[in-house]
């Protein structure tokens, strides 16, 4: 029990930063497979990573033994522009929806980026920066993770290439531009820039493009590129790391009223918000410390978890990259064209696939209509508009609120709000207008994809 009563919003302090990240993976007592060299079948070794990667973030890639990892002073400088960022106690929700049930957020999008990703945004630039190079390459879907990049970039100084799914580069032109701003090139992808991008735009012409399109075009870029290297804004362990500092706040925050949650909640489409919001917590639940629920959601239009399968697969569309053992629809799956597009990628973490597999969360998939219904009550209630891909995460814990509002269980529901969604307005407006429509992948979809997934020893 609280042992005072609860503000609507827990704030930390400047020197309450965490100062070290949490690596769940040092926590995990069964680690997941490791990446392996296509080329070879091999696991990769920090030579197979380095080309493309920097040196810093392939050494935390690799570290399944620190349970901490120390934090640069210079990205806690940076990191002191933003954050802490608030723990909210959803009072007005709780009120509305008449539920018995404790609800909280995390909000990240006080920041100019509007999400989440300016945690590793920050931490990926500086390393860039440490190793002297002059640039670096990557993708995005919705934009929140290219616009966090291109603050973070201009900030220590280097060239910034941004290859941004096309669906979403032409649903959200003004996101394009808040990264031009910054001083990032960007191109949508699938773009005739790249070999990469020539061969899926033959393959799949007039589509709307991937995330695992758009990362092989930065990928192909970067090992092209002299000086440069490629930044992943989900996915990879050492991503994950630096989102720790989601859930190291979340936990002080609560532990200063004596609350622990009975469930966490967060979207997942390649896994970095929803992994470092529950790194914490689940490092306490493999060790015997609590009983906490973890729900992951995604959407029903990309449903790699509820509906994927757990093999090795390419992490891109044209197979360059490492393979990785995950939850995936294959890497030749191409998601439709739905608003969240920052969750439309074939794959799941490695981290949270092996997670969900050993049955350590649970997962759930959700329709668009209730995605956008649910961020509109929260909306109108909370006060914040959310982002698509956040209100997935509203969207369950809305339901489990519910639950108790029937069942009389007065749970702490804590979830992820990765984000604003100031410049979604045109999903908004489908929904309101009543033209926003559900796509649900058939089975003969879903195997297309699937007919994808390479044929080697470690799948049979």
């Amino acid at each position: 029990m609280a042992k005072q009563p609860i503000p609507y919003k827990i704030y930390l302090s400047e020197e309450e930063i965490p100062k070290k990240w949490y690596n769940l993976n040092a926590a995990m007592k069964i680690k997941h497979a490791p990446f392996l060299n296509p080329a070879t079948l091999q696991p990769c070794g920090a030579d197979d990573l380095k080309p493309v990667f920097c040196d810093d973030c392939v050494s935390q890639e690799l570290n399944m033994t620190d349970l901490y990892i120390d934090i640069p002073e210079e990205i806690r400088d940076f990191y002191k522009m933003y954050r802490p960022s608030p723990l909210v106690r959803a009072y007005c929700l709780e009120k509305a929806l008449g539920t018995p049930a404790e609800i909280y957020y995390k909000f990240e999008g006080n920041n100019t980026s509007g999400s989440h990703k300016l945690n590793s945004a920050a931490a990926q630039a500086y390393y860039a920066k440490k190793q002297g190079l002059k640039s670096v390459t990557t993708e995005t879907g919705a934009g929140q993770w290219g616009t966090a990049l291109s603050m973070a970039t201009a900030y220590f100084g280097l060239d910034l290439t941004v290859y941004m799914v096309k669906v979403s580069s032409e649903q959200k032109p003004y996101r394009k531009e808040v990264m031009r701003t910054y001083g990032a090139a960007v191109i949508p992808s699938p773009s005739d820039t790249t070999e990469a991008g020539r061969k899926i735009l033959k393959e799949f012409p007039g589509t709307g493009g991937s995330l695992g399109c758009a990362i092989s075009e930065a990928v192909e870029k970067a090992v092209t590129s002299d000086s440069c290297r490629y930044v992943l804004g989900s996915v990879l362990d050492h991503v994950l790391l630096h989102q720790s500092v989601i859930g190291l706040e979340s936990k002080a925050a609560l532990d200063k009223y004596g609350v622990e949650p009975d469930v966490i909640i967060g979207c997942v489409g390649g896994g970095s918000n929803y992994g470092g919001l529950i790194a914490p917590f689940m490092g306490d639940k493999i060790a015997g410390k609590n009983n906490i629920e973890f729900i992951g959601v995604e959407p029903a239009s990309c449903p790699s978890l509820t509906r994927g399968k757990f093999v090795y697969d390419f992490c891109d569309s044209a197979k360059i990259t490492p393979l990785a053992k995950m939850y995936t629809l294959g890497c030749g799956f191409m998601p439709a064209a739905n608003h969240a597009g920052g969750l439309r990628y074939h794959g799941m973490s490695p981290v949270v696939s092996e997670l969900y597999h050993e049955g350590l969360m649970r997962a759930v998939a959700v329709k668009q209509t209730k995605v956008f219904e649910a961020a509109e009550y929260f909306a109108r209630t909370e006060g914040i508009l959310p982002a698509p891909e956040s209100s997935h995460a509203i969207r369950v814990a809305i339901d489990e609120a519910l639950k108790c509002k029937e069942t009389g269980e007065k749970k702490r529901i804590l979830f992820g709000l990765t984000g604003t969604g100031y410049f979604d307005m045109a999903a908004y407006k489908q929904y309101n207008d009543g033209t926003m429509t559900d796509y649900i992948p058939t089975d003969e979809d879903l195997e297309k994809g699937f007919a994808s997934i390479p044929d080697i020893p470690q799948n049979k």
